[in-house]
């Protein structure tokens, strides 16, 4: 907390306590690392407050997080979603700092996060990750980021170069409107969504990434996690542009209708008959499918619009971090 000085205090200057900045940290099995990132953050952020949520830790993660003078909680469901649901819900702060366990996040570079949070009133600034050691950021990690990256683009316009790191800052009102529906490591993809569906004010800041130390192994898994983000992607795509998800349902059953229609319609306009009656029932279904599809849209497209009109007024009821 700061104090006023005895200038501010005869000058009616108005005096501006410290943001409350708490880092957190879900682990899981990274005994060998988290004293390491509890001592790289402790000294960039000194008045910070350090928060280690172990998920079903079978080593010493916890014990070690303890001993180094961190705030350590259990959560007991497994998953990196469920673990940040768990933290946001739990912690109360101005400004968060969430970051991975692996000591692969450059700790100097949270000052500067939060610098850019509190200049612009921003509600998230990410970390994009920037390595010149190959180790640190495989081939396949690349490539995945890359490709999951551009479908979020696609979808819901402009996002962010690194969409899958862990490397965030977020103001009080971002996270206490953010719903974590999430239970693994298609929680950045959510994070991410969130933001743009609202229209947040976001930013990105290149910061240094560097490789696990010898005898640290990465628990996301490069297909099955990949997958799994590819999901949810498509998931949001249906929730949060139910219009354009169902119009382009609708768009194929149409085509495929008008390709199985046409050469009945020819034969029917030469000889006034129609000699594969299967195939006509088949294009006048796929049609109605097609039109209950595009119905399906519109009306879906209007709840999710009151929706977020509630998920607006819920996040603009919190004041933004440099309130």
């Amino acid at each position: 907390m700061t104090f006023a000085s005895p200038s501010q205090i005869f000058s009616g200057t108005p005096i501006r306590p410290s943001p409350r900045i708490a880092v957190l940290v879900p682990c899981y099995n990274e005994a060998i690392t988290i004293e390491t990132v509890i001592r790289d953050f402790r000294a960039a952020l000194p008045d910070a407050t350090i928060h280690v949520y172990d998920n079903n830790s079978t080593d010493d993660t916890a014990a070690i997080a303890r001993s180094a003078g961190a705030v350590v909680r259990q959560v007991t469901r497994q998953g990196k979603g469920n673990v940040v649901r768990r933290m946001f819900a739990d912690i109360d702060a101005d400004i968060y700092v969430m970051i991975d366990g692996d000591a692969t996040y450059h700790a100097p570079s949270a000052s500067e996060l939060i610098a850019c949070l509190l200049a612009d009133n921003l509600d998230m600034v990410v970390g994009c990750r920037e390595s010149e050691v190959d180790a640190a950021y495989r081939a396949g990690h690349r490539f995945g980021n890359r490709l999951l990256t551009g479908c979020v683009t696609h979808i819901f316009g402009r996002a962010f170069t690194d969409i899958l790191s862990g490397y965030r800052v977020f103001s009080r009102r971002f996270v206490k409107s953010f719903p974590a529906l999430a239970e693994g490591f298609e929680t950045e993809t959510e994070l991410t969504v969130h933001a743009l569906e609202l229209r947040m004010p976001i930013a990105e800041i290149k910061t240094p990434y560097g490789a696990r130390p010898e005898g640290s192994q990465s628990k996301l898994s490069t297909y099955r996690d990949g997958f799994r983000i590819l999901g949810t992607i498509v998931r949001l795509f249906r929730t949060e542009r139910p219009l354009a998800f169902f119009g382009i349902i609708g768009l194929v059953f149409a085509l495929l209708s008008l390709v199985l229609a046409w050469p009945l319609l020819v034969t029917y306009l030469q000889t006034g008959l129609v000699p594969r009656l299967p195939t006509a029932v088949l294009a006048t279904g796929l049609m109605l499918a097609a039109a209950l599809s595009w119905v399906c849209g519109l009306v879906l497209d209007t709840v999710t619009r009151a929706r977020q009109e509630v998920k607006r007024m819920a996040y603009l009821a919190i004041p933004g971090a440099s309130a």
